[in-house]
């Protein structure tokens, strides 16, 4: 019996991945449990392993590839009457589906088929990193209306904010799967649709292609997408807003999808010339011009550069990016610096270090600076707080979940240290230890990401002084720490004393933190590290 490998959920959220490596081959015989496959989420690098015994016979992935969560990872051949056709997804093995789904499986719509149309489910799509359900606040159709694409249909309440749920196809309503008042499920039905049957293109034009093609071979014209081009709502948005037929950009995701990248290629002109080429082929049955060949040529010389290299961004970078864009673009930022003399801090570091290192334990200077952070945190309790898209909310964390920017070979990661204002520096120091080994091999798990309340970044072990860090959205502050440096200073006698300093760089959100209270919390921070043992006294 050969059977379908279904691709299980591996995070809160997460509804796609890269196939980052198999590590089998078709052919192969595995064992259970064996690891399978490498996948890179936008969090971490995950391993599939084989939940059977059997024979490997196909990988529908290529290296590099986006993988889709609940569609066929791979094939195995498994001993045994069961007429199940997948692993780990039942639900999958029981719709019925037509050939248009299976082909474009990362579409988040089921279709049953119908001489004349189809009724597809639309499934709920990811409304936010780690939502995985949300309130059915209120549909705005009814059972039986007639729908236009990007219609809204129903406004649904996160935790986080009110969304406004758009129809990806035209058709009418046949079902509303939830009451106002229920939760509603990411990656479950939502409601049925009833939408048109496509129909199949002439066969003429497709000739005249072929034969265009042939009559010109030495030019590999990419083919422009037929149909109805395979895209997010978003995405679509992005193309009405540019005034592009999103039929006409040809789509470099898995099935011919269309993403924003696809649509500002097909702007700056990227691929202009291939869908005039085809429809000249389409439009002209009698010849295609010589003239055609010549001018792809030409431009294919003119705006490909043999230095240059192109790669998409994805995976961890990609969100990063997300991110990124979005705090700079919503949050006022202000920076607020400081120096710091560590001395002292140092020789109770190097004094401790050996007796309380060991493999698992690493008694760096960031245990420390958590802690101190973590008691100046109780007098100063805004600076731990979350305000809500709105800026009508301010949440006081009780948690103090700190942060730390990690600079891994999959991008930056910031897991966090939970808890820190009821642990020990020996706790917080584990913790910092496994956290930044996970981190550095990309494999730190999705619940150490989330849930951070106030970010540190460490530019100085890179050899840096002095940033202006951008705020890691929801939370209000995140500080840089400095190289440490040895300087010259007065003492209290006005004697030049080598000193070891540091300097520190604050941002901070401008909507509910003002520069007065920043200030007063650097210095009770600093106060902490500059004298360690006031900060042992202060500990509860």
């Amino acid at each position: 019996m050969i059977k379908d490998f279904i691709l299980p959920d591996i995070g809160e959220g997460v509804v796609e991945c890269e196939l980052v490596d198999w590590l089998v081959s078709e052919g192969d015989i595995v064992t259970e449990d064996q690891p399978i496959a490498d996948v890179m989420t936008d969090k971490a690098l995950v391993q599939i392993p084989a939940p059977h015994a059997g024979k490997i016979t196909k990988l529908y992935y290529a290296k590099g590839e986006i993988a889709i969560v609940h569609q066929p990872l791979y094939a195995v051949e498994m001993d045994g009457d069961d007429n199940d056709s997948v692993i780990e997804a039942p639900v999958a093995a029981m719709t019925p589906v037509n050939d248009s789904a299976v082909n474009n499986n990362s579409n988040a719509v089921t279709a049953t088929t119908s001489s004349q149309s189809n009724i597809e489910e639309f499934l709920l799509p990811d409304i936010g990193e780690g939502i995985v359900e949300c309130e059915l606040v209120d549909w705005l159709v009814e059972e039986g209306d007639i729908v236009v694409e990007d219609q809204p249909i129903a406004d649904v309440m996160t935790d986080k904010a009110l969304v406004q749920i758009p129809a990806m196809k035209a058709g009418k309503i046949v079902k509303l799967h939830y009451r106002k008042g229920q939760l509603a499920k990411v990656h479950s039905p939502l409601f049925a649709i009833e939408v048109e049957a496509e129909v199949n293109a002439p066969s003429a034009p497709v000739e005249v292609v072929e034969q265009a093609q042939a009559a010109a071979p030495q030019v590999n014209l990419e083919p422009v997408a037929q149909g109805k081009a395979l895209a997010s709502p978003a995405v679509r948005r992005m193309a009405r807003v540019l005034d592009i037929n999103i039929a006409m950009v040809v789509g470099t995701g898995k099935n011919g999808r269309v993403y924003k990248e696809d649509i500002e290629r097909h702007q700056q002109g990227g691929h202009a010339t291939q869908a005039a080429a085809s429809t000249t082929a389409v439009s002209s049955t009698s010849h295609v011009s010589a003239q055609v060949v010549s001018s792809v040529n030409s431009d294919t010389v003119t705006n490909v550069t043999a230095s240059d290299r192109v790669e998409p961004i994805k995976g961890v970078k990609a969100i990063m990016a997300k991110m990124m864009v979005e705090s700079v673009s919503t949050i006022p930022h202000f920076t607020y610096c400081e120096e710091f003399d560590l001395t002292e801090l140092v020789a109770l570091r190097e004094s401790m270090k050996q007796r309380y290192s060991t493999d698992e334990v690493k008694l760096t200077m960031m245990p420390f600076f958590m802690k101190a952070m973590s008691l100046a945190i109780t007098e100063f309790p805004i600076l731990n707080s979350q305000v809500n898209a709105d800026c009508t909310e301010l949440t006081y964390k009780s948690r103090h979940n700190i942060g730390m920017a990690v600079d891994s070979k999959v991008g930056l990661l910031v897991p966090n240290v939970k808890d820190v204002q009821s642990k020990s520096i020996l706790d917080i120091a584990a913790d910092i230890t496994r956290l930044t080994t996970a981190a550095r091999s990309g494999r730190v798990s999705p619940a150490d990401l989330k849930d951070g309340t106030i970010s540190i970044s460490n530019i100085g072990a890179l050899g840096g002084t002095v940033a202006t860090p951008i705020i890691n959205k929801p939370e209000v502050a995140i500080v840089a720490l400095g190289k440490l440096q040895i300087l010259p200073r007065f003492n209290a006698k006005g004697e030049v004393e080598a000193r070891k300093i540091m300097q520190v760089s604050w941002s901070g959100d401008h909507r509910v933190i003002d520069g007065g209270t920043i200030a007063r919390f650097c210095n009770l921070w600093k106060h902490y590290l500059e004298q360690p043992q006031e900060m042992l006294l202060a500990m509860r």
